[in-house]
């Protein structure tokens, strides 16, 4: 029976785990959620390459057969390394969808919304290079959103306002296609809207992650699991906090498992 590990620095992964449980609900999932250190996004590149080995191994000794690190940042920081150490299992990661939004774009002129770290990394850079020419990226970064994502405060008057200003420089570009480099985003797509109105394309790269994740599974020969299937929800904060917000952002996803939840302290 496969189980598959999911990690973020805290409930931004939850888009990548609602796709994963609407492409692939036939398998077992952990989601482990760092919230005692989220963000990530403002730390060293170095405490986060080693964070997130450290829970990678975790989650492997907990017993998952694959892992995905649903964090834009700690993929970019960490994900070489991740995979290097671990090259028995399958370890997908996610990144800014910059060569899907240059195929999306029509007047040429993409935004990027993301961290600070996802930003100034050498993966992004090297992408983003790949594509020069292409298209004109406009870079932002989304300082101060992920708190108030992980406080549950996504329709907040302060959301709105912090949000209005991220988007500014957008706007002023006139870009007509915007990436969403971090899974906390997605939550913000309805306000990213009101804002920049319906005609606006965003792209959340959920949906391709998840369908490399089926292809290495495939490729690993992880069969899936008989019912009951359940889903481990860890958080190294508060795990019911975590279920709570699951359970009001993504509410449809959980039908066809059981649910578990425990707070780890992991060093």
């Amino acid at each position: 029976m496969a189980t598959i590990g999911v990690f973020d620095s805290g409930i931004g992964g939850l888009t990548v785990l609602h796709e994963a449980l609407r492409q692939a609900p036939a398998h077992h999932y952990t989601y482990l959620a760092d919230s005692a250190n989220a963000p990530y996004g403002e730390k060293s590149s170095d405490w986060i390459a080693q964070r997130s080995l450290d829970l990678c191994h975790w989650l492997v000794r907990e017993g998952c057969q694959a892992l995905v690190v649903a964090c834009n940042t700690a993929t970019a920081e960490a994900i070489e390394r991740i995979r290097h150490e671990m090259p028995a299992i399958p370890v997908i990661g996610v990144e800014p969808g910059i060569k899907p939004a240059v195929t999306k774009s029509t007047n040429l002129k993409v935004g990027v919304l993301a961290t600070q770290n996802t930003l100034k990394s050498d993966k992004f850079n090297a992408l983003l290079e790949s594509l020069e020419g292409h298209c004109e990226f406009i870079p932002q970064a989304g300082l101060g959103l992920v708190p108030l994502i992980e406080s549950g405060q996504i329709d907040s008057a302060e959301m709105n306002t912090l949000l209005r200003q991220h988007l500014k420089p957008f706007q002023a570009a006139e870009v007509d296609t915007l990436v969403l480099g971090c899974t906390h985003y997605p939550f913000l797509t309805p306000l990213i809207r009101e804002i920049l109105g319906d005609k606006i394309q965003i792209i959340d790269t959920s949906e391709a992650v998840v369908k490399q994740l089926a292809r290495k599974l495939e490729e690993f020969q992880l069969l899936q699991s008989a019912p009951p299937r359940v889903i481990r929800f860890y958080s190294t904060s508060d795990a019911d906090a975590l279920v709570g917000l699951a359970k009001q952002l993504i509410p449809t996803a959980f039908e066809q498992h059981s649910i578990e939840t425990s707070t780890v302290f992991i060093s």
